[in-house]
């Protein structure tokens, strides 16, 4: 889910709350603070606890499936996906948001909460979607640190020398899937126009928190490939926010409009390029304000504070906050600062990114799978079109790579196949404006679920092939069970450099 997503689900959180009994909101909407002093305290422990208890679920579940798929040779995050799965509406009903279940009353959490905090059926709901919210707005700060990690790990030189090369990966991996899924649409299965063009559109956009963290486990990230997936996954995904911004359009008036169109794209460019060269231009001044500061976590708070004010910016202007996130990444990954807050970020990541990828997880609704449905079998049809396109439309991008010889291109193309929760937000959209009937709704969110568990195994094995020539574990040795200090490839350089240098020394 987009911050965008988030931000949409807590008005609607808001607006729902004022025809239920509320602590905090009357029937007209005026918060109670001062008249319902007594019912607000009593609530607020409850949904704290329920907050508590919903995070022991995640980590237990993060941790487990993590453990066992890093113990099969398989990537950690999908086990947080798979964990999430089990926890999620899927499976034990542990961890349930408001868009599975209106009412909470399959939440698990809420009937354990009415077992032993004397939780009252009438206040049941308004601590589920308080409750619901919180983990949501986790999840979202989750993926936030994530893409400034990712930043700071990633080389802007080389993100700049790639770009040519991202831009034609990211312009075929949109065009493609969105161009053969709105015809098969049309031209096989007798889809309406406007649901063709919306669902097709949900092919486009690329989940590049996933591929990111996938990327960092085999460490490839700082790669040729990994720099040309990444990049393209940031095009990819302003591309997608504007198909979405049109076919969103569409669905509403039944007719694009240009300015809205024009502004994404004006808006994207000038945010990323400007943010990223007027802060190279303040590096110099942050690190000597950050050298004069002498309280503790001087550096982890500044940079924190510059990278939510750009995921603001993004955010405001109508884009993602977690593109925001990574320019702040990549501009703080060029000052002398940068290896020390990568080992300080390290920590945050590992308490709140394993939030993001459960609770996307526990989003996924495999029931839409079970042929038995009579409603699901015309989706599951439709469903085998869409993955084939899914997954053929983004892996033919890596062949579009020029200039780039023995290059890895498979795996660039199966980099950019997850649309985890970019894919649902489309859904999402389409679903709540009437545009898609069930079986599309439910073919679109089979595509998401399946494209997002097969990308990480298959982007494994894609790289195993060229695995054998990386020596890096004997210059950076990533300490393996999940410790949370790991050598970046910017370390393993400049060991490598001290290394010769102390050769050349005459003896």
């Amino acid at each position: 889910m987009s911050s965008a997503g988030c931000m949409v689900n807590l008005t609607a959180w808001v607006t729902s709350l004022t025809p239920v009994p509320s602590p905090w909101l009357p029937a007209h909407g005026v918060p109670l603070v001062a008249s319902a002093p007594s019912a607000e305290a009593e609530l607020g422990p409850i949904v704290l606890a329920g907050v508590l208890l919903s995070l022991v679920c995640i980590y237990f579940a993060a941790k487990l499936g993590g453990e066992i798929c890093a113990r099969l040779n398989l990537p950690p995050v999908l086990g947080e996906l798979v964990g999430g799965v089990v926890v999620g509406v899927s499976a034990l009903n542990l961890i349930v948001f408001p868009e599975s279940t209106a009412d909470g009353a399959n939440s698990l959490i809420m009937r354990f909460l009415e077992a032993t905090d004397g939780l009252q059926p009438e206040s049941a709901l308004s601590v589920f979607k308080a409750q619901s919210e919180v983990i949501s707005i986790l999840a979202e700060m989750g993926v936030i640190i994530l893409l400034f990690e990712i930043g700071l790990e990633s080389d802007l030189k080389e993100l700049i020398r790639v770009g040519p090369q991202a831009a034609v990966v990211a312009v075929v991996g949109v065009v493609a899937p969105f161009a053969a899924g709105t015809a098969g649409l049309i031209g096989l299965f007798g889809v309406p126009a406007v649901p063709a063009i919306f669902a097709g559109a949900a092919l486009t956009a690329t989940s590049i928190g996933i591929t990111a963290k996938v990327l960092a486990e085999i460490q490839r990230l700082s790669s040729k490939e990994g720099q040309i997936i990444i990049g393209a996954a940031v095009l990819d995904d302003v591309l997608g926010i504007i198909v979405l911004a049109v076919v969103s359009s569409l669905a509403k008036t039944g007719e694009v409009r240009i300015f809205n169109v024009v502004y994404l794209i004006v808006s994207a460019a000038v945010f990323l390029i400007g943010a990223i060269l007027i802060g190279r231009l303040l590096n110099p001044y942050f690190v000597a304000l950050v050298n004069r500061m002498q309280t503790r976590g001087q550096l982890i708070l500044s940079s924190l504070v510059f990278a939510f004010v750009l995921a603001y910016i993004g955010a405001a202007i109508q884009l993602e906050a977690i593109l925001g996130a990574f320019a702040a990444g990549l501009i703080l990954a060029e000052t002398d600062k940068r290896e020390e807050l990568e080992e300080q970020i390290i920590p945050i990541a590992d308490m709140l990114v394993p939030i993001f990828f459960v609770t996307v997880g526990a989003r996924t609704d495999l029931s839409v799978l079970n042929p038995a449905v009579p409603s699901n079998r015309e989706g599951l049809g439709i469903a085998a079109f869409l993955i084939v396109v899914a997954i053929i439309g983004k892996v033919i991008t890596g062949f579009t790579v020029f200039g780039q010889p023995g290059i890895n291109r498979w795996a660039i193309g199966v980099g950019m196949v997850p649309r985890g929760e970019v894919g649902l937000v489309f859904a999402g959209v389409g679903s709540a404006s009437g545009v898609l009937s069930e079986s599309l709704d439910a073919a679109i969110i089979v595509m998401v679920i399946l494209t997002t568990f097969l990308a990480p195994p298959l982007l494994r094995v894609v790289f195993q092939d060229s695995a054998d020539d990386v020596k890096e574990p004997e210059l950076s040795p990533v300490l393996e069970g999940g410790d949370s200090k790991a050598f970046t490839t910017g370390q393993a350089i400049k060991e490598a450099e001290e290394i010769e240098s102390s050769l050349q020394e005459p003896h």
